[in-house]
């Protein structure tokens, strides 16, 4: 079998504490919406809880998105309104279970997605472009422990934009993956991105931002024209 064009290299992330030259190749970005009730509030969503809070929103990413280990991130291009989401990203590995975690940035084309929502269409040009999903490096779960008492950070030019520990999470990494299971087969190399906490703005060229799980994961990196 011969292709007619070369192929596409794989999208992978590093994997730090199992030496130098270790990578987790990745298939396929899962996201998840307003997963933080003070985050689905700031942008102007209901956020029950409980049996109430019904079922989680889900969107993709393309693989390609990936920025590994952060660095220079282009201003995209069609938006004046670049906004910063940083998340929890999970790794599966063999039989869909979580192999590790990740800190990422959810980068969101804000007015294309407000524009998108006010004419109930859909919203994939404000989630989905090029260098969308700065990702860290992969620590294995038991690197990690327990996840809930962590706390996800961001900071922008050395002001903290976003803080929270991850038991505020409306939904859990397994009530995630069940509901993502019910939709999509998970396979080894997916990750999901797990929503934001309150604080999402705007970054613009020549902001330099630092993301972190306690003194776990960072990521680092520059917003460039």
């Amino acid at each position: 079998m011969a292709d007619v064009i070369p192929a596409a290299a794989q999208p992978r992330l590093p994997v730090a504490g199992t030496g130098d030259d270790t990578w987790f190749p990745v298939r396929r970005i899962y996201c998840v919406g307003r997963n933080f009730a003070d985050h689905a509030r700031e942008m102007g969503a209901d956020a029950p809880a409980g049996a109430a809070r019904g079922t989680p929103v889900f969107f993709l990413k393309p693989a390609d998105a990936l920025v590994p280990g952060g660095g220079d991130i282009p201003y995209p291009p069609g938006t004046r309104e670049l906004h910063h989401e940083v998340e929890l990203v999970v790794a599966l590995g063999e039989g869909a279970r979580v192999f590790g975690y990740g800190i990422g940035l959810d980068l969101t084309r804000r007015d294309l997605q407000a524009a998108a929502k006010a004419k109930g269409l859909p919203w994939d040009t404000g989630k989905s472009f090029d260098h969308a999903a700065p990702a860290s490096a992969l620590l294995p779960a038991a690197a990690i422990g327990a996840i809930g008492p962590r706390t996800l950070s961001l900071e922008v030019d050395g002001e903290v934009r976003q803080s929270a520990t991850l038991d505020r999470m409306t939904w859990s990494v397994p009530d995630i993956l069940d509901e993502l299971s019910r939709l999509y087969t998970l396979r080894a190399g997916d990750l999901v991105f797990m929503g934001t906490p309150a604080g999402v703005g705007p970054l613009l060229p020549g902001n330099r931002f630092r993301a972190a799980l306690d003194d776990l994961l960072e990521l680092r990196g520059t917003i460039v024209d």
